[in-house]
């Protein structure tokens, strides 16, 4: 073969492999603007350094301002505040409608807009003024450490039917830091929050796998496929991750499955904000920069991955015991299997039966299997230390703390000495039923210093319950409140709809019922059956719509009642199970949903209804495919 045809055979396949993801990803040129400026975050500006610009048009950056790190936060908000306070004031004038005699300042703020733009676009726009921090010191440093666990992401998406390109999408989430934590409490690579998380991993006080690089990259992919299954396509799937299905599928609902410029600069959902507008474009950015490191940040080298051995722990083992065995220390076991919680490395756990172990290959002396083997009796154990405490973190209630350790709010009450069982603080510890009743607590003076250290419990370290997603961290205004960038993360991955529709009227799911809406409304159940025409005993059923009754609860609140029963009931089930694989199956004569569901697979009916949620449980023909997931049981301690 010639060198010239060997050069058009390279730019066929190039152009095959552009086309392949241009069908994949699509990037209207209406967003253009958008991946341009998220380029630039990544690839121009450093942390030291960020731009003033609009929110919804990021074509227009008003300005770069040098905020150096070492500045105290009240002193960057402060550089920051006054530019953008003179920027608003800029853009009010054009609003007046003044053209002529210009300041400099004006001419250059007017010359970013495209010619005749309204008086109406630049007050709107003096409302929009944002700043966002650079980013490039990050994202190379993302990248870099990216090396690590590249291979295995291509290797487990590819498994999984998932687009290898999505292995970009740390990049925006949390700079390919396995130790990212967001102050709502997402956690690792790939930023899963606790009740999103539950569904494919083990989260909980001894063992939280957001936290191990590799069982977060095989949910991460899960979760993708499951996105992608629902919405069709990968665009709305992606923006699922940060958005949620059931926000997403009315977007696609009012515009389109694939208006994707209408969805992203149109969607006027609640909780709809900057993050989940830009999330989808952001990634095409870091999907641009991951793919052309060379052009973006020339001689790079990557980090290369470690080469691990791996075994399932046979029993319980301590910590100093398998320490000694392998001859290292805590800190380095620790540094290899993040997915342990502190408790374990406090000394108030043992290392979990069942957990996969890791470590180099290159620093054992004998094969992992081996050393277990040969470990003494008193480093091994049946049985799980008892949980002692619990610390309570934000987003945590009593019910769902006695959940989480197979107790009674009423013990913990009691335990406790608490006056009410529905006012708990964060940080506060809650001594457990293994702990026993409190002692009577003598004297200060009584109790000498040494003696008082040596019975003080070991207490886990707080376990954050996300009540809210915050704007990615590729995304976040630092110096800027977050209030008005959140959206609602309780049930990220279900697609029903628990909105209020504008007539007052909303769909009946799965473990609903009349009395449920009669509690949420504050209102007596006959109400509900007289306004929508309900005989005395007649249940409602999944799929129908109910007419509610808002004259004493707002939409608003019996939303949150609503959304927060469901995700106590999820959060209940999946701290027991976990959704391992996902299979299809074809529906036959006679079949039965239910039968289906509950006797043959195992799965409750709302989780069906999830992964099928476009399906009339009650007309379902011969032939039709559904998707079922396999669950596995969690192992408890």
């Amino acid at each position: 073969m010639t060198s010239i045809c060997r050069h058009l055979l390279a730019v066929l396949v190039l152009a095959t492999v552009v086309a392949s993801a241009d069908e994949t990803f699509p990037q209207p040129s209406e967003l253009q603007p958008d991946v341009d400026f998220w380029i630039s975050i990544f690839t121009r500006y450093s942390t030291d350094e960020g731009v003033l610009h609009d929110n919804r048009n990021l074509a227009v950056v008003y300005e770069r301002l040098d905020i150096p790190s070492t500045l105290s936060r009240r002193e960057r908000q402060r550089r920051v505040e006054a530019r953008r306070k003179k920027i608003r004031a800029t853009l009010r004038v054009l609003a007046s409608g003044k053209r002529d005699k210009l300041s400099a300042d004006e001419a250059r703020v007017l010359s970013l807009w495209p010619q005749g733009v309204g008086n109406d676009t630049f007050a709107a726009a003096a409302k929009r003024v944002r700043y966002q921090q650079g980013l490039r010191d990050r994202f190379r440093d993302g990248l870099v450490r990216s090396g690590r666990w590249r291979s295995f992401v291509n290797e487990q998406f590819t498994a999984l039917g998932v687009p290898i390109e999505i292995a970009a999408l740390p990049h925006v989430e949390s700079s390919y830091n396995p130790d990212a934590r967001s102050h709502v409490g997402a956690s690792g690579l790939w930023q899963f929050t606790r009740s999103t998380g539950r569904r494919f991993m083990r989260v909980d006080h001894v063992v939280d796998e957001r936290n191990d690089p590799f069982a977060a990259t095989r949910a991460a992919g899960q979760l993708m496929a499951y996105n992608h299954s629902i919405t069709g396509n990968w665009p709305m799937a992606i923006t699922a991750y940060n958005h949620g299905l059931a926000g997403v599928r009315r977007a696609m609902k009012k515009y389109g499955d694939t208006a994707y410029v209408e969805i992203l600069r149109n969607y006027n959902g609640r909780t709809f904000g900057f993050a989940s507008r830009n999330f989808y474009v952001a990634f095409l950015a870091a999907m641009q920069v991951d793919q052309n490191v060379e052009t973006y940040f020339p001689g790079l080298v990557f980090e290369q991955p470690a080469n691990y051995a791996t075994v399932r722990l046979p029993a319980f083992i301590s910590v100093p015991g398998l320490s000694r065995a392998l001859a290292t220390t805590p800190e380095v076991l620790a540094k290899h299997n993040p997915g342990l919680q502190a408790t374990v490395w406090q000394g108030s756990k043992y290392l979990p039966k069942g957990y996969e172990l890791r470590m180099p290959v290159e620093e054992l002396d004998q094969p992992l299997a081996g050393v277990l083997a040969k470990l003494p009796p008193e480093s091994i154990f049946e049985k799980q230390l008892p949980d002692m405490f619990h610390r309570v973190a934000r987003g945590d209630t009593l019910s769902q703390i006695a959940e989480a350790y197979d107790t009674r709010v009423s013990t913990l009450v009691a335990l406790n000495g608490l006056n009410s069982r529905h006012r708990i603080r964060i940080g506060q510890n809650l001594r457990l039923p293994a702990a026993g009743p409190a002692p009577v607590v003598a004297a200060a003076s009584e109790v000498p210093a040494a003696a008082a250290a040596a019975v003080a419990p070991v207490v886990p370290e707080p376990q954050e319950v996300a009540v809210a997603e915050a704007v990615p961290g590729a995304m976040v205004d630092e110096l800027a409140a977050v209030s008005t960038e959140v959206v609602q993360t309780d049930l990220l991955s279900d697609p029903s709809d628990y909105s209020v529709a504008g007539d007052g009227s909303i769909e009946v799911q799965p473990l609903e019922t009349l009395g449920h809406y009669g509690d949420w409304l504050e209102i007596k159940t006959q109400r509900l059956r007289d306004i929508n025409a309900l005989a005395f005993g007649t249940p409602v059923e999944v799929g129908q719509r109910i007419k509610l009754d808002l004259d004493t609860v707002s939409a608003k609140s019996f939303e949150e009642r609503r959304v927060a029963y469901h995700r106590l009931q999820q959060d209940s089930f999946f701290r027991r199970n976990v959704i391992s694989d996902v299979s299809e199956y074809t529906i036959r004569a006679g079949d039965s949903i239910w039968i289906l569901a509950l006797r043959k697979y195992h799965v409750p009916i709302w989780l069906f209804r999830q992964y099928n949620p476009s399906l009339d449980l009650h007309k379902v023909r011969p032939g039709t495919r559904v998707q079922i997931p396999i669950l596995t049981k969690v192992e408890r301690d």
